[in-house]
């Protein structure tokens, strides 16, 4: 019997995992956060108040069988229209926060959170956790460690640029500072955290010239207002060129959003059931325009980011870059454009790296991730997106077998579950974890 867990990461996934445990009257739970707010994790921790959700609140309630929860919530702080609301992320981290909070009054004590940082986890006929000065053993452990930090891109050494002039966290709170509007500031990076960047620098009145560059310089999409439609029933065709062609017709009958939106019963499981080549194969080709199709902008946000492109203060461009060389000015950054011969130059006083995450577990600076590796407790999947799971969250040792006492959850086990990266899938993640910790079965959650 699993008697007590170690959470390791007090974000969003440790933050769920851990309350769902406690609801359902699993085993007991320490937490272990070495940030100094726990409950949030970098997406809501880390916002500035113009950053809004990017999925309406009725699909964003913590619990899979209160899917009102997050809506009543809202209702109760007078917010009109809650189910239909794109709201602030800083207000969903306040919710969070508050969950949390109620947890660890719970009088059982069941739920314990430690200020600590872990050094690393050993497994043998248990779990030691080793943390600063301490140890802490359990029955079982979770790895909850959300995203890793972006990667440098190719051709840049981040020990040859300033610190001032080269930003390799996007989040990092002097991304905005000390820019004057005679700048230019180049974002490596077209996705999400690039809209997340664009839209700080302007709610902080930054008016320079703003350069976004990703190899194909596609933008996410904004939402639509709902619809309803006849929505499909069987899981379509895992081949790349067949999917295609399936959302193609379907985005032409019932238009893209829905055509891309109905497949999110199947995701999981069209991933799970496809060849490794036909995932290589949509990864190399199709992942980007996924992407900007499936994580859409709400709408505000998206004509906020027009706004900055129409008065000519954001240039995106197709591209990759080629080298860097910081002087007194700047950095003069070499570019390809795509489907060009030549190289330009192009002059920015400040770089701001948002190529997203890394998962690469071979390329990965994080030392616990670095050592579980250098044992063989964890490997990646073969992807290499991320850590490799079993469909029950358990991970894989070096040699294929499963660690029944060592799981992980979150965006680090999207090469097994691909969409593991919205709250609706996480939500449902831990859910199905903390009934495997607990030997239930609960009523109300969706399969992993």
């Amino acid at each position: 019997m699993i008697e007590h867990v170690a959470i390791i990461g007090a974000g969003f996934s440790g933050t769920l995992q851990a309350i769902n445990l406690l609801r359902h009257e699993g085993p007991r739970a320490t937490l272990i956060e070495r940030a100094p707010v726990a409950g949030t994790g970098l997406a809501y921790g880390a916002a500035h108040p113009s950053h809004v959700l990017n999925v309406r609140a009725a699909n964003m309630s913590a619990f899979p069988d209160d899917p009102a929860h997050f809506v009543r919530w809202l209702e109760a702080r007078g917010v009109q229209d809650a189910p239909a609301a794109f709201i602030p992320r800083v207000t969903y981290g306040e919710y969070l926060r508050e969950l949390l909070e109620a947890a660890l009054k719970d009088p059982s004590g069941r739920l314990t959170l430690l200020r600590d940082e872990v050094q690393d986890v050993r497994l043998d006929g248990g779990v030691r956790v080793e943390l600063r000065g301490r140890m802490l053993d359990a029955d079982a452990a979770v790895l909850a460690v959300g995203n890793l930090p972006p990667h440098d891109p190719p051709g840049l050494d981040p020990d040859k640029l300033s610190v001032e002039r080269y930003k390799g966290d996007p989040w990092a709170a002097s991304v905005p500072e000390d820019l004057s509007d005679a700048d230019t500031v180049l974002i490596i990076g077209t996705g999400l955290t690039m809209i997340d960047v664009v839209l700080l620098l302007d709610a902080r009145g930054f008016r320079g010239k703003i350069v976004a560059l990703s190899r194909r310089g596609l933008l996410p999409r904004p939402h639509g207002p709902g619809s309803d439609w006849q929505k499909i029933d069987e899981r379509p065709a895992t081949t790349a060129s067949r999917l295609l062609q399936t959302v193609r017709s379907r985005g032409e009958a019932i238009g893209w959003r829905n055509a891309v939106d109905e497949l999110r019963p199947f995701t999981q499981a069209m991933w799970g059931n496809a060849s490794e080549a036909e995932r290589a194969r949509f990864l190399r080709h199709l992942r980007p325009w996924w992407d900007v199709h499936r994580h859409r902008l709400a709408p505000e946000v998206y004509a906020r980011l027009m706004a900055v492109i129409e008065r000519g203060q954001l240039e995106v461009i197709a591209g990759k870059t080629m080298g860097f060389d910081e002087r007194a000015d700047g950095i003069a950054i070499q570019l390809r454009r795509r489907g060009a011969d030549t190289v330009e130059t192009l002059l920015a006083q400040r770089i701001v790296n948002c190529t997203g995450p890394l998962g690469d577990l071979a390329r990965t600076e994080e030392p616990l991730l670095q050592k579980l590796a250098a044992r063989g407790l964890i490997r990646p999947d073969a992807a290499h997106l991320g850590i490799d799971v079993d469909n029950q969250g358990q991970t894989i040792n070096a040699d294929g077998t499963a660690n029944p006492d060592l799981y992980a959850l979150g965006p680090m086990t999207r090469g097994a579950f691909w969409e593991i990266v919205a709250v609706p899938d996480i939500r449902n993640q831990t859910w199905n974890v903390a009934r495997r910790l607990s030997n239930a079965h609960w009523v109300g959650g969706e399969g992993l």
